[in-house]
């Protein structure tokens, strides 16, 4: 599975101060924002292989959140929640108050915070491979995650993302650790996705070793009006597989308000 693409497509990198911490991000094409939101342990280059298409339609904001990529994190450590305060802090430095979104794992993660904290902001967004909580299949990963432990692909995408080398991927390793024994970070209830208003695509493999079917089930059942794509044979993460429309798919979800 392709979770990066080495070639960076034709934009524009900037990093920005935010409180405690540099954050990186990239800009491509012209429109209407669109926010993109990586994975645990990725970059903005988890997104190289879509943005061709996305850019043709949205000016998209691709970031790399805290301690990722390009963006620092002095204080060593990672929750989603904060992560959510980072990406608004950002839009506001941008001038941006409503936009859209995507986010992979972590990045649906975080915006499910952003969805519930702010609503008004978020017209759409597509959540893949998010959870409300960590169930214990997943915990027992994070657990004992380890380079050793990765897939060889999640082990190249560390090591690719990580552009301040060795130091940075066993600082995220350790986070993701510490995110197994976290019962705070993650812990939505039915009601409080319940005022989420943006339009919502869940996406999820039917496979996934993290988070089981149910819980994209229960997300659909709680976000009103939310819409739900099931992959079939699809693991954590199914948009790389060439099989899967996912680019085409997501446009026209995004697009859906307008028609």
């Amino acid at each position: 599975m392709t979770t990066y693409a080495p070639e960076r497509p034709t934009g524009r990198g900037h990093t920005v101060q935010l409180n405690d911490i540099e954050m990186h991000y990239e800009e491509y094409g012209a429109g209407e924002p669109l926010v993109l939101l990586h994975g645990f342990g990725g970059c903005a280059q988890n997104w190289y292989p879509f943005i061709a298409d996305l850019s043709a339609h949205r000016r998209l904001i691709v970031v790399d959140l805290r301690g990722h990529g390009y963006s620092t994190n002095p204080g060593n450590s990672f929750t989603h929640r904060q992560t959510a305060s980072d990406v608004f802090l950002l839009l506001d430095k941008l001038g941006i108050e409503r936009f859209s979104a995507m986010g992979i794992s972590s990045g649906g993660m975080t915006l499910l915070h952003m969805a519930t904290s702010q609503p008004e902001r978020i017209d759409a967004m597509v959540l893949i491979s998010a959870t409300t909580h960590f169930p214990d299949q997943a915990r027992a990963i994070m657990r004992r995650a380890s380079l050793g432990t990765m897939p060889r692909a999640v082990q190249e995408m560390y090591r690719e993302c990580a552009k301040c080398g060795e130091e940075q991927v066993r600082q995220l390793i350790a986070q993701f650790n510490a995110l197994a024994e976290n019962h705070d970070d993650m812990n939505f209830t039915d009601q409080s996705l319940s005022t989420i208003t943006a339009r919502t695509l869940i996406v999820h493999g039917d496979r996934d070793n993290f988070f089981p079917v149910e819980i994209p089930l229960s997300i659909h059942r709680s976000i009103p009006d939310a819409e739900l794509w099931i992959v079939p044979g699809g693991d954590h993460a199914p948009i790389y597989d060439p099989a899967i429309p996912f680019t085409a798919t997501a446009l026209r979800f995004l697009e859906g308000d307008k028609n």
